[in-house]
């Protein structure tokens, strides 16, 4: 299952991210991970989530993302939620440019039981047709 928090920039998508993952953790099974491309929030996600932070490991672009988060989901058996924040600051492309990478999250969610949260800086009118499908 892919989950979508979407708004405009300042509007607390983090937040809501953040909220969902220490909300999920507390009756999770498997594990949780929480990537983004920066540090602000490392200290408001709750310590059970594995924090990364993609530029400790020089990822940048919709393919190195698309590799790395198949890197984590393929690392362990049991995870149970990825959390992303900022697919498009990641990728450095536009949401309607990402159909490629989240075609690969909903393989790896729906063949890995895994739910996905992922922040997109748009309104909902903005959100591409391969992404509303999950709002």
């Amino acid at each position: 299952m892919i989950k979508i928090i979407y708004g405009a920039k300042g509007t607390g998508k983090t937040k809501q991210l953040i909220n969902a993952a220490n909300e999920d953790v507390k009756g999770a099974k498997g594990l949780s991970v929480f990537i983004t491309d920066n540090k602000r929030c490392m200290y408001d996600v709750n310590r059970s989530v594995r924090f990364i932070d993609v530029t400790d490991w020089t990822v940048a672009g919709e393919e190195a993302l698309c590799g790395f988060i198949k890197g984590v989901a393929a690392c362990n058996s049991d995870h149970e939620y990825i959390y992303l924040d900022g697919i498009s600051r990641i990728t450095g492309k536009g949401l309607k440019e990402l159909a490629g990478i989240f075609y690969m999250l909903d393989k790896i969610s729906s063949e890995n039981n895994i739910t996905v949260t992922v922040t997109c800086s748009c309104s909902e009118e903005e959100l591409p047709d391969f992404v509303k499908k999950y709002v």
